[in-house]
């Protein structure tokens, strides 16, 4: 009955949403409801007595990058953060109100039905399964099951590992990938990342004119370190995902067009990138900028402009280290007019 087993387990996924008080997209719905306005959000935790809300995730967000032009960043290799991980879910009783129905409504089939009844239900006395819901471990644990990123991104359904039971201050199985760690809210805290746009200033500004340099530089004080802090409190751990800008590449949207420096990076100095222009400097050539060759007609150029940001991590007991570097970046439309001589 394999087939079986995943169909339900994948029903179970995405069925959640039915069962507000379990489940983590309640929390996600929350997060969206109010915004990611810089704020600490709560996603849920569990009370003194033990009893998990809904989810169990609580993002710190306010030193994280804000403004309508924010956005998250692309890791800049094949790596993305986990689509979908394993969490504290239930508690004894929890369990035993999800299940129950789902059992009663035989939906799932008596053959499966049967099998979790023996795991959650009549089982205990071989590793993996379990007396009355584990009940006599009432507030010593939690059954954990998985979370699925809200907007279902390839590997969602990648997490079919059937429920199982963590006593508190124990680690997780080593064989469940994805069961939450430091490293892993860290991985997740990158999801929530936020940095600010990427238009930079121009000079002359609006519109230039072909063969003459143009200076850019983007406002340092908008471009400082940001970071999100995920924790679980039910478990006590936590990590802080840290995004600091390293440097902005610049693609002029045309090849007729000569790039400051030659590389199209601007590295960033003293936390300024590239440099304003300043009366005086018309000759000089702009540590930062672009010039271009040829006119943009009656239409104009995309001009590209990609931060890249350098991401790491330090989480609960020492734990920390570096994950991908991360882009961000925006197009604006730049006008080129040709110089026009006088003529005498």
């Amino acid at each position: 009955m394999p087939a079986v087993r995943k169909l339900a387990r994948i029903a179970t996924v995405l069925t959640l949403a039915s069962v507000p008080v379990f489940v983590s997209h309640v929390a996600f719905a929350e997060r969206d409801k109010h915004g990611s306005n810089g704020q600490t959000e709560q996603h849920g935790n569990a009370s003194d007595n033990g009893t998990l809300s809904a989810g169990v995730i609580v993002y710190d967000r306010s030193k994280n990058g804000t403004g309508t032009s924010a956005g998250p960043v692309t890791s800049t290799t094949s790596w993305t953060p986990p689509a979908c991980w394993y969490a504290p879910k239930y508690t004894p009783a929890q369990l035993k109100a999800y299940l129950e129905p789902i059992w009663n409504a035989e939906s799932t089939g008596s053959e499966w039905d049967l099998e979790q009844r023996n795991k959650y239900e009549k089982g205990g006395e071989t590793t993996g399964t379990y007396k009355d819901f584990n009940k006599e471990k009432t507030g010593k644990g939690y059954f954990w099951d998985s979370y699925v990123n809200e907007s279902f991104p390839p590997g969602w359904d990648k997490c079919t590992k059937p429920i199982f039971w963590v006593d508190q201050g124990d680690p997780p199985p080593a064989d469940i990938e994805n069961a939450v760690t430091p490293k892993i809210l860290a991985e997740l805290a990158y999801n929530e990342i936020r940095v600010p746009g990427t238009k930079v200033t121009l000079a002359p500004a609006g519109t230039t004119k072909v063969n003459l340099p143009t200076w850019a530089w983007l406002d340092g004080a908008a471009f400082k370190p940001v970071s999100v802090t995920a924790t679980v409190p039910a478990l006590g751990i936590s990590a802080t995902t840290t995004a600091e800008p390293v440097s902005l590449k610049i693609e002029p949207g045309t090849s007729d067009a000569e790039i400051y420096p030659a590389s199209g990076v601007c590295e960033i100095k003293n936390g300024q990138i590239g440099e304003p222009y300043a009366k005086g400097k018309a000759d000089e050539t702009p540590p930062c900028g672009v010039k271009y060759l040829r006119s943009s007609g009656d239409g104009t150029y995309p001009l590209k402009a990609t931060i890249t940001w350098k991401i790491h991590w330090t989480g609960t007991g020492g734990a920390g280290g570096n994950l991908p570097d991360g882009t961000f970046g925006a197009t604006q439309a730049v006008t080129v007019q040709e110089i026009q001589a006088v003529n005498r």
